[in-house]
This record gives C-alpha cells, structure tokens and sequence, in this order.
C-alpha cells in the first residue's frame, strides 16, 4: 500500500489558522500529479506546533478531501506513548489508511523503550498498517537495523521510514527485514540508491515543487529504465539541496509561496528564511521554471 512517491505534505496557515482551502489545493494538485500516498501531520505538516484538535482536524480533512484516491498516512507519532495511542486510535477512527510514528524524541529511550513504545501501539489500534520513522536528527536516538527487524515481526508494523541518511543501516534493515518490509526513503537525496538495493519509495518533500518528475524518476526505475532514473535524479539533486538549505519545512513552505499555492506562514520557532537564502532558493526555483 505504502510504496512509490509519497507526499509529506505541509500545512497552510493564514493568519495563524489552519488554511483548509489551501490543503485542499495542495492535495488535489498532488494526486492529479500522480503521487501514491498523502502523508500529512509529519515533520513536514509542523505537527510539533499543532494543537491536538488542529491535528484531528488535519487529519479528517486530508481523508476527506483524498475520498480513496490514494491511500492517507497519518502523522500520529509522539514521545508520550499514552498519546501516540490516542492519537493513532482517532486517525484509524477517521479512516486513514495506515499511521506513521517518529520514534520518542527528547526523551532519548533505549532500544527495549523504543521497542515497547511501538509495540504498545501497534497492538493498541491492529490491525491499522503502521510505518515507523528513524530520523535520529531530530529524535537524538537511532532505532537500530536490530530493533526494526523485532518491530517487523508485529503483523501490522509494515515499514520504516529511514532518515538516518546512512545507507548502510538502510541495507541491513533490508538484510535483517526481508523483502516484505517496505523500507522508505526519508531524504529526496536517497531515494535513487535506496531504491536500488530494495526500498520502496519516498516520503518526500520535493514532490510539493516536482511531483510529475519525482513519480517519473520513480516510475523509470520500476520499470527498468535505469538510465532515465539517473536523469531525472541528477536533475533533481538542485532542488533537493535547495529545499533543505534551512530547517524543513522552511525553504519548502517559502518555495510553495513563491510559486503562488499557499501563504508561506510559519510556526514559531519557525521563522521565515534568511534573505541570502531565500535568494538562493528562488534562483534554484527560476532555474527549473516553477517561479518566473
């Protein structure tokens, strides 16, 4: 279910609120661009400054307006246990399709703890499909090849999304998890490799910018057309630095306001991009004909 390129999808502010309009767009102009899943509440969508019923509502709103086009997963990971259940109970209640956790950040928990933490609550909402997220970056713990492989023996933990920016902890996850697993990309950067030696896809970024090149790079690749892969991804590389010159989901939320989507509103601590930089993101984003 949870293969291909898949969108990490922001969430549009106004004036402070939620611009469900705005979603709404941003959706539509992602499916009809052939996008295999809508990802919202992640990193990405600033779940870390939603309110809980801001969340919820994300959530309904993004199942609504998808209305089984392509699959929703939602964004319901927390350092609380107690409430990475609650919230995966009300995004399965909503109907979405499967739920991706970010390991327990700041609290730093051993293996065993990141273990029991997703075990708890994948046996708390089964059978809803869960993908679990590694991105020691911003959690300051890696959840190990080793304790992924245990996590994949749980019917419904069906996948990793891999930030970890380590290929080689991706290949021994593939190793020790067999091919049932699905093992995603959480860098535009790797997708290409990780695709190569086994993974499934991407949960991107890129694609709010490109998504009809990211879903042919992908679509290449399947298909067996590596040479055009390597094109399009080569192609791709500017825009992949350029949208993480600063702190995602900066650059990306300014890029997507350049281009005229959504207002390219903020969260503090979230602030709008230094000039300098977002010079550089608008030479990037003229050079590749998306602002003129």
């Amino acid at each position: 279910m949870f293969h291909g390129v898949m969108v990490a999808i922001v969430t549009p502010f106004s004036d402070g609120r939620l611009d469900e309009a705005a979603f709404r767009r941003l959706i539509n102009y992602q499916i009809e661009n052939g996008i295999s899943a809508i990802v919202p509440c992640g990193t990405t969508g600033e779940s870390a400054t939603l309110s809980y019923e801001e969340h919820k509502r994300v959530i309904e709103l993004a199942i609504e307006e998808v209305n089984g086009r392509v699959p929703v997963l939602a964004g319901t990971g927390s350092n609380s246990t107690a409430e990475a259940v609650a919230l995966t109970r009300h995004a399965k209640e909503a109907g979405a399709d499967g739920a991706l956790m970010i390991s327990p950040y700041y609290n730093k928990p051993t293996q065993e703890g990141i273990y029991r933490h997703f075990k708890t609550v994948a046996e708390a909402v089964a059978p809803l499909p869960i993908i679990v997220y590694n991105i020691p970056g911003r959690t300051s713990s890696n959840m190990l090849p080793e304790t992924t492989a245990r996590l994949a023996e749980i019917d419904n933990i069906v996948g990793i999304k891999e930030a970890t920016g380590d290929l080689t902890q991706m290949a021994r996850t593939i190793e020790l998890c067999g091919p049932d697993f699905d093992v995603i990309s959480g860098d535009d950067g790797l997708t290409l490799p990780l695709l190569a030696i086994g993974g499934k896809g991407v949960i991107s970024v890129a694609c709010h910018l490109a998504p009809k090149q990211m879903v042919e790079m992908y679509n290449s690749f399947t298909a067996g057309d590596l040479a055009k892969a390597r094109e399009i991804f080569f192609k791709l590389l500017p825009l992949f630095r350029a949208i993480f010159i600063e702190t995602n989901p900066i650059p990306v939320k300014t890029a997507l306001g350049m281009m005229g989507l959504i207002k390219p509103e903020l969260r503090l601590p979230l602030c709008a991009m230094s000039p300098e930089n977002e010079a550089k993101l608008r030479k990037v984003l003229t050079d590749y004909g998306l602002v003129k």
